[in-house]
């Protein structure tokens, strides 16, 4: 069995964050949906679940959504201050997943440049909204990383912009 990328983890996530658009976000039902039983019997329907989870994807996986979960409110308001006049519930569920996501990964994950947040989540936007959907989504997070992260001489690190 092959170890899963780091592209598929965040695939995974993504999943799991679009599903906080319908139930309320449960740390139990997370580590279930994470179980290697539960991975091996989605797989047979579903590509993306066959191969096994490393300990570090399942880290990224579990770090990425319960931060989702817990940045919701805050995520939420900067998809809507840079949507350009689109409310959040004008926007499909997928949509808001993806730029969730992506907004998480460019402030709060460390490893994750924030040129390939937005990369991925345009390719993932392409695979599961579509490519209006991708095109407005690449809108959206180049407008939040022009503003959150300049890249003048001396600007703020992800840290220093999450810690101020």
């Amino acid at each position: 069995m092959s170890v899963m990328s780091r592209t598929k983890a965040r695939e995974i996530a993504l999943h799991l964050i679009f599903e906080m658009g319908f139930q309320q976000f449960e740390e139990e039902h997370l580590e279930d949906r994470l179980d290697a039983s539960i991975m091996d019997s989605i797989s047979g329907d579903i590509a993306l679940y066959a191969g096994k989870l490393s300990e570090q994807q399942t880290q990224y996986i579990r770090t990425t959504v319960k931060g989702v979960a817990a940045h919701l409110a805050e995520l939420d308001q900067t998809i809507e201050t840079y949507s350009r006049g689109w409310k959040l519930s004008r926007l499909s569920r997928m949509t808001v997943a993806v730029l969730r996501l992506a907004i998480f990964e460019m402030r709060y994950a460390e490893d994750v440049p924030v040129g390939v947040a937005i990369n991925e989540s345009v390719e993932l936007a392409k695979t599961y909204d579509g490519d209006e959907a991708a095109s407005f989504i690449n809108g959206v997070l180049g407008a939040a990383a022009r503003a959150e992260f300049p890249k003048s001489k001396g600007a703020p690190t992800k840290t220093e912009q999450s810690d101020g």
